[in-house]
């Protein structure tokens, strides 16, 4: 494992500011919760893959950033959607 990528760079949603949800039909209010909830599941899954990086570095690498193997395994343990 070379790097850990922690910065992600999110792009405004299309048309995200084109009008309240309030005005929008059911069909738009259901993609708006859809696109929510995708964003909600791809967060989680990114802070997991994020836990196992760390499980998987050496203990060079735990100290350059300033964490333990306990904290490292304490932290890899983790679900997912905590």
């Amino acid at each position: 494992m070379d790097t850990i990528e922690t910065i992600r760079y999110a792009p405004p949603a299309f048309g995200a500011q084109a009008e309240p949800l309030a005005q929008r039909g059911f069909v738009g209010r259901v993609l708006v919760v859809l696109r929510s909830l995708a964003r909600q599941i791809n967060r989680m899954l990114e802070r997991r893959r994020g836990r196992l990086a760390l499980l998987e570095m050496t203990d060079e690498q735990l100290k350059d950033i300033g964490i333990s193997r306990c904290d490292a395994h304490r932290e890899g343990i983790r679900s997912f959607w905590e």
